[in-house]
């Protein structure tokens, strides 16, 4: 078994009717049987409470927590032993992340952090400008950049027609 360390995510609904402390607490557990079996807590997302799509245990809302992490796969056997006994927990997800989802995510993050302020956000107390009116349609649409590149398409070459 390899002892390289794996990028995981686990995302798990809680009840929304018990109270914000015990939620923490149950946020809190999940991330000490994570750090308590090797791994490392990369980043922790609370959603908040949300209504489900549908019913889950005769319940119509969940708060939602995701949890990111590093790990060598110890903690996933506990974690997923810990969410079947714990009666507040409604539903669970925990995938691997792939190296082609983890690069095109710091490509995104990378993209809006070299966008300019000024774009991202209009100024509240300058007026708004009148409409410009709208530009003659473009004779080809500009090629978009594919969001996964494939090791093996980068090293064949193009194929001409």
């Amino acid at each position: 078994m390899s002892t390289s360390k794996r990028l995981y995510e686990t995302t798990f609904i809680i009840n929304a009717s018990i109270e914000d402390p015990q939620i923490e607490a149950l946020i809190t557990h999940v991330q000490e049987i994570i750090t308590g079996n090797g791994g490392e807590i990369k980043a922790v997302n609370r959603w908040g409470r949300k209504r489900l799509a549908y019913p889950i245990q005769k319940k119509n809302n969940g708060f939602y927590a995701n949890i990111e992490f590093a790990d060598i796969g110890t903690a996933i056997a506990r974690l997923e032993h810990m969410y079947l006994l714990d009666e507040n927990i409604l539903r669970v997800l925990t995938v691997q992340l792939d190296e082609k989802a983890m690069k095109a995510r710091q490509q995104q993050q990378q993209a809006y952090a070299a966008q300019p302020a000024g774009e991202t956000a209009p100024a509240a107390s300058a007026p708004a400008p009148a409409p410009a009116p709208a530009p003659a349609p473009a004779a080809a649409p500009a090629a978009r950049e594919p969001l996964f590149t494939d090791e093996a398409d980068e090293a064949a070459p193009a194929k001409q027609e």
